[in-house]
Formats: structure tokens, sequence, C-alpha cells
């Protein structure tokens, strides 16, 4: 479960006392999501989503991410809510951790999507990235490429504990991705966490996206890498080329790519793969004494990894070239 901080009945009911949601009905942990203390709350006014906001991220952002819904909800994106105080804020503080309550999404995550749902999955992440235009805030990825070096430093003494010569592996690709890292490719606001579990569908249409709290401006392109690598490959670590197909013209059917983006593809894959190589590094290592938190295994990373390492052009992934 993925709780980090635990919180009262007092200091709970305390918080509420600022809302107009009515009585508590029931209040749970939920196992989704790593990055911030999440629960289920049920009240009077109905079902809702209470989060707590951990160490890692920073409290300056949280306009950016509780705004960002507001603006893609007005323009349309199924995607939660903030919900306002009495005195018409949406952020708080609770168990000494800045917290907020959103509204609940219907909708059930897939744990085995097929080519339908990485379709489906396309065709929002483009409408996310169209409806993200004239967004007033902004915020620098704070897991860009700039960034990994460090990031890396922060696990490198411990990594061949993982597997034997993996500080080494990742050192090599970390030198290579910044030499061939592209530029000047088309920016907005993208997810840049848009897994499964942040996506429901009812049946088989999809119902909206959740989990803004990676969210930043970057390369839209790059988006639709972590999106690859999400959802393209299978249990056993095979890329599923019907998957990618899928994913690559839901999106281009509302947002066809660049000739600079398709070239750019593998590169930003190779780039998603190591950002979540190195996060689920640093997160084995490091797991909170006492978190309910189960970590995710970095070395699913280092395959999806190697895999781009060998792909030459887009039209590898499914795309129509």
């Amino acid at each position: 479960m993925a709780v980090y901080t635990d919180v009262t009945d007092e200091a709970l009911f305390a918080f509420l006392a600022q809302y107009d949601l009515g009585a508590v009905l029931s209040f749970k942990g939920i196992a989704e999501g790593v990055e911030n203390s999440n629960f289920l709350l049920h009240c009077e006014a109905g079902r809702f989503i209470l989060t707590l906001y951990e160490k890692r991220v920073n409290p300056d952002d949280l306009p950016f991410f509780l705004g960002l819904m507001e603006h893609l909800a007005e323009h349309d994106l199924s995607c939660p809510l903030p919900v306002k105080r009495r005195d018409g804020t949406a952020l708080g503080a609770l168990a000494g951790r800045p917290a907020a309550i959103i509204t609940f999404l219907d909708g059930v995550s897939v744990r085995k999507p097929d080519a339908r749902h990485c379709a489906e999955t396309g065709r929002a992440l483009a409408q996310m990235h169209l409806a993200g235009h004239g967004f007033g805030l902004s915020r620098p990825n704070a897991l860009s490429l700039e960034h990994w070096p460090a990031l890396f430093e922060a696990s490198r003494a411990r990594a061949d504990d993982v597997a034997e010569g993996l500080g080494l592996e990742i050192e090599c690709e970390l030198e290579a991705l910044q030499r061939l890292w592209p530029c000047d490719l088309p920016p907005g606001v993208i997810h840049a966490d848009l897994f499964p579990d942040n996506v429901f569908f009812i049946g088989p249409k999809l119902s909206g996206l959740i989990d803004f709290y990676f969210a930043c401006n970057d390369a839209l392109a790059y988006d639709l890498a972590i999106c690859l690598n999400a959802w393209c490959f299978e249990p056993d670590g095979a890329f599923n080329a019907t998957k990618g197909r899928a994913l690559l013209q839901g999106y281009q059917s509302l947002r066809p790519l660049e000739v600079e983006e398709r070239g750019a593809l593998p590169v930003l894959a190779r780039g998603a793969a190591m950002r979540f190589l190195l996060t689920r590094l640093y997160d084995w290592l490091n797991v909170p004494p006492g978190a309910l938190v189960k970590p995710k295994n970095p070395l699913e990373y280092l395959d999806k990894l190697r895999f781009h390492q060998t792909i030459d052009h887009a039209g590898e992934y499914g795309l129509d070239i």
C-alpha cells in the first residue's frame, strides 16, 4: 500500500472541518501511487481521494499540479478535480504534510492492457497535449536528462548489489544519452507518468486520466516514449508491436507527429527507460522504514532500455512511415 504517513482520526476530522463534505463514512489507504500517501475518503457528499504529498514532492509545485487538473477539465479532458475548502483554496496541511482532496473518478485501471486500451490511451494522451496549450503556469521537468547523473549518484555505490555490472552499464548509457538527446522538439505540458494504473476504463472505453503529480513542461514526444515503455511490453519483457502501433495510431489520430519527433522516438524511448530505471533503483535501495509500499523492480526497465538500444527507427515500434 502506498501509505507513508499515518493519519489519526483526530487529525482527519480537524482537516475535514475546513470542507463541506459532511460526515466521514469510511477512510482507508489505497495501493495506487508510489510517491505520495493516498486514501479513499467516503463522506456524505460522495467519494474522494485524499493525498498527502510526501518529501519528494516540492510544495511549490502543487499549485501547478492542481491548477493543471482544473485547466484540463475545462478543456474537456476527463480527470479528477481539486475540491475547494470553505476559504476557496484547494491545498491544506495534514499530519505534517501538504494535503488536498480531489474528486473520485469512476473506472478501473487494466492489469493486462490490449491493443484497444493502447489506442484509447494514445488518443487521450494527444488530447491532453492539445488541451494543455494555454495553461498559464509552467514547471520544468525535475527528472529530465540533466538530472539523471545526480539521481544515479544517489544509488551508484550499491547499484551492483541489484545486478552485477549495473553501475557501469548505467554510466555508459548516460554518456550516450547526453550525446544523442534531441533538442528543439515541440514542447508542451506532459503527464510524464501515464502508466496503466493512471488510466481508468469503464468497459472498453477510457473514462479518464489521474495522478498528474509528475506533470511538467517538456518535449511532447517524450511523453509518448514513456507510454511505449509503460504500455507496450509483455510480462515476459517482449515488446508488442501491435500495441505499439495502436498506441501511436491513437495518438496521431489527434496530433500527428512531426518528422523530427518520429526520428527522435528511439532515443526518447531509451531516455524514458533510463528515467524509470534510475528512480526505481533509488526506491529499491531506499524504502522508508515502516512504509506500507512495495518498491518496483528496477531491472524491468534495464531490459526495456536494452531493447530500445537495438532500435534504429520508429517504424520498429509500429509507427507508419
